[in-house]
């Protein structure tokens, strides 16, 4: 891997993560079309390293929110109940919805990582995303915020991003696309998003550190991985940025047309190259 695919990928990566047009069907999609062959013994500690710099940017855009969860926490269990106070109960709703996540990855992790090998099937799941950006926005209510959230809403969400295993299903456009049908506004469907990305992020990448341990990392791949999960880090916070401020006003209709145009494209160009 050269360090310009490096910093390509990485804010490939930082800005397909929080952008609801899927990082995993970039990551795959834009190596194919450019063809690039990058070595498997360096495309995974890529993957792993460069996705936990999208854990920076979520950190420090949500800290306020994240620490108010820490503290709701904290002081819910001083007096008997840390699901006791609103920070405390969005704590707990993310972990309910990363519940279905844990499973699905414990569960189907074998199969979900053959569907990385096929750039023909991920352009097929790509219009996924776009239909169901299409179903939030057509039938969301978007009356409700964050404080109404309920047990069945944080599973539902939880049940979208277990879908977003799959490369094509984008994370954040799975989990905004359901929010919004569960009546959430735009904006808090999206900062839940957000906020259950941590853990999301944080426990994926556990587990990937566990296999590159056991793989190995070529020392020539350090210094590239690491300006790639740089780039990232600055992509990913621009993405969330823009899209924080775009769903206050905007539809997400223009995401999905996105992905269902990259999807049929990607598509009608593995056609014409067989």
């Amino acid at each position: 891997m050269t360090w310009l695919q490096a910093v390509v990928l990485g804010i490939v990566q930082g800005l397909s993560e929080y952008l609801p047009i899927s990082s995993s069907a970039h990551l795959v999609l834009v190596p194919w079309l450019l063809g690039w062959r990058i070595d498997e013994r360096i495309a995974f500690p890529f993957d792993v390293l460069v996705q936990w710099g999208t854990l920076i940017p979520v950190l420090a855009y949500f800290r306020r929110e994240l620490l108010e969860i820490l503290r709701g926490w904290w002081e819910g269990t001083r007096n008997g109940s840390p699901f006791a106070t609103p920070g405390g109960r969005l704590g707990g709703w993310v972990i309910v919805a990363t519940l279905p996540a844990v499973v699905a990855g414990l569960l189907f992790k074998k199969p979900v990582e053959a569907v990385f090998l096929q750039p023909t099937l991920t352009a097929a799941l790509l219009s996924g995303t776009a239909a169901l950006l299409w179903w939030g926005e057509r039938f969301g209510q978007r009356e409700r915020d964050l404080g109404g959230l309920t047990l069945g809403d944080a599973l539902a969400i939880g049940l979208a991003q277990a879908l977003s295993l799959l490369p094509g299903i984008s994370r954040s456009g799975a989990t905004i696309a359901v929010g919004l049908v569960r009546g959430l506004q735009r904006s808090d469907a999206a900062r839940f998003s957000f906020l259950l990305s941590v853990p999301a992020l944080l426990g994926a990448g556990l587990v990937a550190l566990k296999d590159l341990y056991e793989i190995g990392l070529p020392p020539q791949a350090l210094g590239p991985i690491l300006m790639g999960a740089l780039a990232a880090a600055l992509s990913g916070y621009l993405a969330i940025w823009g899209l924080m401020r775009l769903v206050r006003w905007r539809s997400l209709m223009p995401f999905a047309l996105y992905c269902l145009l990259v999807s049929l494209s990607m598509l009608l160009l593995a056609a014409f190259r067989s």
